[in-house]
């Protein structure tokens, strides 16, 4: 079976925004921040034509050194928003967030690029960053949610090992229920773009096992890291 994707026409894609707009009245009339969504969902959609565009011409650009520069802005804006679950330090728990994100991710998306899908050339964009951004997205929630759970268990008074189990479970807890689910409650984006595109599912189904061991890979090294990385700078803090 060769069937070709369905391309969606603008007319078209106007349909999904009906039960948007029925959303957004119903927050409306329950007084509660449906301007907030309208700017959400605007913000969506211009965020998306850019990068459609941008995109566009990144694969055609063929440029490892544009490759590396759209990875390095990801490593960046993903380690400082990692760190808004603490607010009070956050700058002075970049850096470890940084060195986690790059640290765990990295090696993560090194693996799978140049030893899996030994990619030809190393930079190839069109895999390159897709896959990049999944990875650093993973690992900047994974350091997020560790963050947040370590300062609330030490703010509980619980001894620094103790709270460093805790965090790395909560953080572990999302892609965790992820594994137990694919394929029985939910196919991922992934593997769903794959099958919509004509891909056999026997294919689609090697490429999401992938992208699931990539994610909790990611996702435990660099929240493991950031623990490690902070655990001088969290107690004196603590103390302090």
């Amino acid at each position: 079976m060769n069937e070709s994707i369905t391309t969606i026409p603008f007319t078209y894609l106007l349909v999904v925004f009906i039960p948007v707009s029925i959303v957004i009245g119903i927050l409306h009339a329950w007084s509660l921040e449906w301007k907030n969504t309208i700017y959400a969902v605007i913000r969506m959609l211009a965020q998306l034509l850019l990068i459609g565009y941008f995109l566009t011409y990144i694969f055609e650009s063929d440029s490892a050194s544009i490759t590396v520069g759209v990875m390095s802005i990801m490593v960046f804006a993903a380690s400082w928003i990692a760190l808004r679950t603490i607010p009070d330090n956050r700058w002075n728990f970049y850096q470890f967030a940084l060195l986690s994100i790059l640290g765990g991710g990295g090696l993560t998306l090194v693996l799978v690029t140049q030893f899996v899908l030994k990619l030809s050339p190393w930079f190839m964009p069109r895999y390159m960053i897709p896959l990049a951004g999944m990875i650093f997205a993973s690992s900047m929630n994974g350091v997020s949610l560790a963050a947040e759970r370590l300062k609330a268990e030490m703010d509980r008074d619980v001894d620094y090992f103790e709270a460093r189990g805790i965090a790395l479970r909560a953080a572990l807890i999302p892609i965790t229920n992820s594994l137990f689910a694919v394929g029985l409650v939910s196919l991922p984006g992934m593997m769903t773009g794959q099958i919509l595109s004509g891909i056999s599912p026997l294919i689609a189904v090697r490429y999401q096992i992938m992208v699931m061991c990539m994610i909790f890979s990611a996702v435990g090294l660099s929240s493991s890291f950031f623990l490690i990385l902070i655990k001088k700078k969290m107690l004196k803090w603590h103390l302090g």
